[in-house]
């Protein structure tokens, strides 16, 4: 018999799924119910059996033997039926990119016409193209839906050498010229913007408007790019002007005093205000008499000069961000005004900066949780409790810590996707889909990941989320934060949106360690998203996102085998270690996992330095005056995440409150859906 491949295998997993949606799926919560509605946590379905291609060692063995160019066609001839042969097929082309002829590349791309991987090979035949100087070659193979504006340089100027400039031509380049709100360009551009210049098409006008938002963006390099082509005199100011943004000079004091001068020398002024901000402050007043500053001018540099320094929470914080006129605060700047009145436990400002924030960021949950609190602690006790009420409503870090204040259950309104075997197999029956799913297993992440978009684009929501269901099941966990709406809706999806795999090792670690399972999950969820083979920009590897380093240590402390680096990669292991480090950490920080959080994902020297600037501060108010935007939302996610985890562990939760703390014999809290669900 021969082998199963992707489209027999996935056919009978979508038989495996209708057994699934009837004993997991809960009815659809009704839009308006009369009541609150209690929330039990999902009980397990039927057993989902996972793809199983045997023919996939052989086809990661071809791509790797085209990737290293040693592909033999005859070697691997039995492949060629495989739906994964294509990117076989691509391997080898791009191994020999430069190489490959005309006739071949033309073939494949009309062989895969519609297909990821003909648009895979596309960029890299336009490419090659360009290199060889192929014009004709470049503009047979052009596609309009390629979007990279290096190939998109690449093919106006194809169209030049061969003759084709028109008004179409001449819109197309200052698209480009215009769009690229001040950042740099690909050199692949410049021809073309020297042959627009030539027909006129490259006006001073166009010129100044993007140094200007070079300016903006801090280029100065850009700026002085731009300056090219001017008139004499206005490249000479230009170029001046570049040099300013690079560092402050003294002979700004002598521009002209024009809108112009004024927000060049603004611009300037704020950049040096991040680096340097007492510098910034000091000098500011030179240019803004000089130049004549409008009341915008001076807030774009104070704006900078106050962020940079709240940021640190130094001693000028309170003061600068208070002379930042009304008009330049933005929501971050708001946000940062109350973490500084926080930081000084000063809650009457820090009620008054939240206050001064729009309506919709105020009606934020963050804020109406601290707006309640904060009211509280002044002793505005009905103001506290409505405050509260309306952030519970929101199952998210601050929703939970008000559930706790006004001891409601949590707010939690889930629901799962309903389809029938039909619909299922349907999507499951989808060949891009199914090659998704085969590279994703071959650990060629972004491969799967252009065969996902071509699979969902014409998608309905319900099977793009009957697809994340799939994906799954077959261990490619990510679908369900990547591939899901950001909506209301799709965010109800918990059982895709919090995937719990391993739940037999995490409990036993957990226990081995005493500390919570609910914890250990959330922090594979936030880390790795349950991909045991993930790896950091940093090195950190596998599920908990461990360094070699802090892995081989944790090692030799438990008496864990360790043979290298790769242990990472064995889900087990990672969690062994990964657990046991979260325990080294709690008990360095006090048992205190806030910190211990904290301390995971920044390191121990600004975790240290963040103690020592708010020691026995709340811990609510302590993560809220995290200086790091990363770790600051880290310490929140994981807590939240950790709710939601203990209810599809247990059915209940421990209070976050208690959580926070390190308490875990506190009482428990159920969940419900409010009668309006938020």
């Amino acid at each position: 018999m021969p082998p199963r491949t992707l489209p027999i295998v996935l056919a009978a997993l979508a038989t495996s799924f209708a057994t699934l949606a009837c004993a997991q799926s809960t009815p659809t919560p009704p839009a308006q119910p009369t009541a609150a509605t209690p929330v039990r946590a999902p009980q397990p379905g039927a057993p989902i059996k996972p793809l199983s291609d045997p023919r996939l060692p052989q086809i990661d063995a071809a791509i790797r033997a085209a990737e290293s160019g040693n592909f033999n066609a005859a070697r691997f001839g039995d492949l060629a039926d495989h739906p994964l042969y294509r990117w076989v097929e691509l391997a080898s082309l791009r191994r020999n990119i430069d190489d490959v002829t005309e006739p071949r590349a033309t073939a494949f791309l009309q062989r895969y016409q519609g297909e990821a991987v003909a648009e895979e090979f596309r960029e890299l035949w336009l490419a090659a193209s360009a290199r060889r100087d192929d014009p004709a070659a470049f503009l047979k193979a052009w596609n309009d839906e390629v979007r990279s504006t290096k190939l998109r340089c690449a093919r106006l100027d194809a169209q030049r050498q061969l003759g084709r400039i028109d008004a179409q031509w001449t819109a197309d380049a200052q698209e480009i010229w215009n769009g690229s709100d001040g950042k740099s360009l690909p050199n692949d551009c410049d021809p073309v913007f020297a042959a627009l210049a030539e027909r006129g098409g490259l006006t001073d006008a166009m010129r100044w408007q993007r140094l200007e938002q070079a300016a903006s963006a801090w280029q100065p390099g850009v700026m002085r790019a731009a300056a090219q082509g001017l008139p004499a005199d206005q490249r000479a100011l230009a170029e001046d002007y570049a040099t300013f943004i690079d560092a402050p000079h003294p002979r700004a004091l002598s521009w002209p005093k024009t809108d112009r001068s004024r927000l060049i020398a603004s611009h300037g002024l704020a950049k040096l205000g991040k680096s340097d901000p007492d510098r910034a402050e000091a000098l500011l007043p030179q240019y803004a008499g000089a130049l004549d500053f409008t009341e915008a001018d001076r807030g774009r540099a104070m704006y900078m000069i106050a962020l940079w320094t709240v940021a640190s929470y130094l001693p000028e914080s309170e003061r600068r961000l208070n002379a930042v006129p009304a008009a330049s605060y933005d929501a971050r700047l708001h946000e940062w005004r109350v973490r500084e009145a926080m930081s000084r436990s000063d809650w009457p400002a820090a009620l008054a900066a939240i206050r001064k924030m729009s309506d919709e960021q105020r009606s934020d949950s963050t804020y109406e949780y601290f707006e309640g609190r904060l009211a509280e602690l002044t002793g505005d006790e009905a103001t506290a409790q409505a405050r509260y009420a309306a952030a519970a409503r929101e199952p998210e870090f601050h929703g939970f810590l008000a559930a706790d204040r006004i001891n409601q259950p949590y707010a939690l309104c889930p629901w799962e996707v309903q389809a029938d075997a039909a619909s299922l197999a349907t999507v499951a029956n989808d060949p891009a889909l199914q090659r998704a799913i085969g590279l994703h297993q071959l650990e060629r992440h972004g491969w799967a990941v252009e065969e996902w978009a071509e699979a969902t684009e014409d998608f309905s929501d319900t099977q793009r989320q009957l697809a994340v269901k799939i994906a799954q099941a077959n261990g490619w966990f990510d679908r369900a934060v990547f591939a899901l709406g950001d909506g209301p809706r799709e965010n109800q999806l918990y059982t895709l949106r919090f995937p719990l795999h391993h739940d037999a090792t995490i409990r036993r670690e957990a226990a081995r360690n005493d500390i919570d399972p609910a914890w250990v999950a959330a922090e594979i969820r936030a880390e790795s998203i349950f991909n045991p083979r993930a790896r950091s920009g940093a090195n950190a590897m596998g599920l908990m996102q461990v360094l070699p380093a802090t892995g081989a240590a944790v090692a030799r402390r438990i008496g864990q085998p360790w043979n290298g680096s790769q242990s990472l990669y064995d889900a087990d292991t990672n969690i062994v270690l990964g657990t046991a480090y979260l325990r080294q950490m709690l008990d360095e920080y006090g048992g205190k996992p806030y910190f211990a959080i904290a301390g995971y994902n920044a390191g121990p020297t600004p975790l240290a330095r963040w103690q020592a600037q708010r020691p026995g501060m709340d811990p609510d108010f302590w993560i809220e005056t995290i200086s790091y935007h990363e770790t600051r939302d880290y310490v929140a996610r994981v807590l939240a995440f950790a709710v939601i985890y203990d209810w599809l562990l247990e059915g209940d939760a421990l209070r976050l409150s208690d959580r926070m703390q390190g308490k875990l014999d506190g009482p428990r809290k159920t969940f419900e859906c409010p009668a309006t669900p938020p």
